[in-house]
This record gives C-alpha cells, structure tokens and sequence, in this order.
C-alpha cells in the first residue's frame, strides 16, 4: 500500500505533528470526504506501507521528522508545487526565495531523486497570461533544476468553486483552463525550458498536447521501484480522474484543512 499525504491537505505543512503521532500510534482515522461521520482505520505500520508520497506547498515545518521516518524504514518522497504566482493567487505559500532554499535542503538531506517539482495548476488569467506562464516557468527551472530532476505540469479545473473564488477576487476567470492551442504552445516552451535545464517533463492528467511531453503520474511505482530497490507493479488508481495515470494508493489527508489560501484550489471548501 502507498499512502498518499496528501492530495486533500498539506500534511507537511500543518498536520506534521499529527502525522508523526499517528505513525507512533501504527494507524490513523481517515474521514471519508463524500460522507459525514464515516472514517476508516488505515495501518500506518511498516509491514502495511509500502511507500509514502507527501505532497506540499511547504514542507519546511516537516523537515525535522525525516531522520525519524527514514530510521523508521519507509521509503518517501515529495512532491512540491511552486507556482510563483502573484499574492491575490496564492496568499499564503512560501515565497519563491524560500521554496528553493527548501528544495536545496531536502536534495541535500534525502538526494534531488526524491523531490519532484510540481506546476500545477496553470491557471489562465489576466495576471498570469501566456506570457507570464513562459517566463515565470523559465525563472521557476532555473532555481530549482539543480534540486530535482522532474517538473510535472497540469492545467486548471473549473471546479465551481474555484471559479466563484477568483471571480469574487475581481479575477476574470472566463478563460482559466486555456484553449487547447493554449495549452499545446505554452507546454512546448515549457519543454524546451526543462530540456535545457536537465529536467524530465510530464504532464498530470491530461491528454496528449505537445511532442516532448509525455503523460505522467504524480505517484509513481516506476520511481519508487529505481530509488528504493521495490518491485512495484502498477494499478491505476481507481478513484482517480479517466486520465490520471497515478499509482493506487490510499489518501489520509481531509479536505478544507490547508491554510494556504490558494483561490484555484480544489480542495477548500
């Protein structure tokens, strides 16, 4: 079993301690996010997880729990989002100073194969227009290339509430998720700017846009199998999106926990 920490939340962020006591305790209670005062027992034992995948905006708060969890014997690593984009978007993530002084620490501490930049989502508005994207992204991989080795890009969803979130903030959000031809020329820049940065692309969940892009998977067997020695195979994860092509696995955060404030996200309530 792969725990997944987590799409609905920032574990590393804000639960780390909670996390760490559940994993003391060999167990955690997962809420189910569709009905209301059910919850499931998942084993947090070694024996029971084959690997964990922290998803974070800011893992900073986290990094004193790694000694302990790789003394533990748990495979992991991180996926981190670092957009760059402006306060109004995303009011309460670390800036883009301190998210490559983090992604310098934790390739110095557990190697630049276990932390994978995210760019997610790309969100079409008048304050992060095509052009924004192309030399924000271009900024972004220089930073942080030499801490990582894989960058994974996806596009907005127009969840209803994201959309009433932007819109309330006096965004225009009419053309967030792009046009195809939108998307297909900016993941083309994008892949020239990782070619020459020495970082592998893939794009999450979506369909095949752009040559040099190929379809990729945020929880991943394949890169766990390389880095630890497992012999993973694969399953699709079933509770995911049609063109999600992630690994099974099993989440144990809860949705409307984050605090970051992120107005595009899915995930708040």
């Amino acid at each position: 079993m792969i725990v997944s920490a987590s799409r609905r939340c920032d574990i590393p962020a804000f639960q780390g301690e909670g996390f760490m006591a559940a994993l003391h305790a060999g167990a955690v209670e997962v809420g189910n996010p569709f009905r209301t005062g059910r919850t499931r027992r998942v084993s947090l034992k070694r024996g029971d997880v084959d690997a964990f995948v922290f998803w974070s905006r800011d893992p900073r708060p986290f990094l004193c729990h790694l000694a302990e969890i790789d003394r533990g014997g748990y495979p992991f690593y991180f996926l981190i989002t670092v957009n760059g984009y402006p306060r109004l978007l995303e009011p309460g993530v670390p800036t883009t100073e301190e998210a490559a002084a983090c992604f310098r620490e934790l390739a110095a501490r557990i190697g630049r194969r276990r932390v994978v930049w995210r760019y997610d989502p790309v969100l079409f508005t008048p304050l992060t227009n095509p052009g924004f994207h192309g030399e924000n992204f271009r900024r972004l991989a220089a930073l942080l290339a030499p801490f990582t080795f894989r960058v994974i890009v996806s596009f907005f969803d127009p969840y209803t509430k994201a959309l009433r979130r932007l819109r309330k903030s006096g965004i225009d959000a009419s053309g967030a998720t792009g046009t195809p031809e939108q998307q297909a020329g900016l993941l083309e820049r994008f892949a020239a700017v990782a070619a020459a940065e020495g970082l592998e692309i893939q794009s999450c969940a979506e369909p095949a846009l752009a040559a040099g892009v190929p379809a990729g998977k945020c929880i991943d067997e394949r890169l766990l199998n390389e880095v630890f020695g497992l012999s993973l195979s694969y399953r699709k994860d079933p509770g995911q999106r049609k063109l999600c092509l992630c690994q099974q696995s099993v989440d144990i955060g809860s949705y409307g926990s984050c605090r970051h404030g992120c107005l595009y996200c899915y995930a708040r309530r």
